[in-house]
């Protein structure tokens, strides 16, 4: 038995729909821009780039209903709605026609963005990682087996922030696929069992200020809310 210098932390884990068995986190893996019209809103062209990513670490994740503290270092908080896919069995260079029966289930998320400080970043040409991977920036609702719910294609996906609409899309309108989006990344990491992909953002991300409440819905999947203080 290993015998570690100090207590072993905690696994991050998520609710899953309709049962009392928790699903374990791994690793949490982002699409950037993978909605035509958010990468215009973000003054990018879609049509020129194949999907990259940026990640957060596991213990970001938080479930539904919380009540989080608002981000130290940021005036702009923003929201990002997104359809998460949970990862049951991994592999490295997975093919496309093969990707989707590595999936174990789908949930809704909220991508948490420090919008100023990501604007600072690319300014300086600088990472990423606290503009997105700061603690409680991985909101994810309870998730959908896929021997529940298969896999879904299509679907209304919208933010509201205290009920007053910010985002509405469909997840049909992904650039890359969730196939794609699977096969893509694992030619870049081996993923693992407990992996994390949130899919990326349609257009409308926007502000969430102290006090307010954002709630996340993608048709057929539920909804996930979280309250920042």
């Amino acid at each position: 038995m290993v015998e570690f210098a100090l207590p072993a932390p905690a696994t991050p884990s998520i609710a899953i729909a309709d049962s009392e068995m928790r699903f374990p986190v791994r690793r949490i893996f982002c699409v950037g821009r993978n909605y035509a019209e958010h990468a215009r809103e973000m003054g990018h062209d879609p049509n020129r780039e194949p999907p990259f990513f940026f990640t957060k670490p596991a213990d970001a994740v938080v479930d539904d209903a919380a009540t989080l503290p608002y981000p130290p270092h940021t005036k702009n908080l923003h929201h990002e709605a997104e359809l998460v896919v949970a990862i049951g069995t991994g592999g490295a260079d997975i093919n496309v026609a093969d990707a989707l029966s590595h999936v174990w289930g789908y949930g809704v998320g909220n991508d948490l963005t420090r919008r100023d400080m990501q604007a600072k970043a690319k300014e300086m040409r600088r990472p990423w990682d606290m503009a997105k991977g700061f603690d409680n920036s991985a909101v994810c609702g309870p998730l959908h087996p896929v021997s529940s719910i298969g896999h879904p294609t299509k679907g209304r996906i919208t933010a509201h922030v205290d009920g007053q609409p910010r985002q509405d899309g469909d997840i049909a309108d992904m650039i890359w696929p969730v196939a794609d989006v699977i096969a893509f990344l694992s030619g870049l990491v081996t993923l693992a069992a407990g992996d994390l992909i949130y899919t990326g953002t349609p257009a409308g991300v926007g502000p969430i200020t102290r006090g307010q409440s954002c709630t996340i819905t993608i048709e057929g999947l539920g909804s996930v809310t979280s309250t920042h203080v």
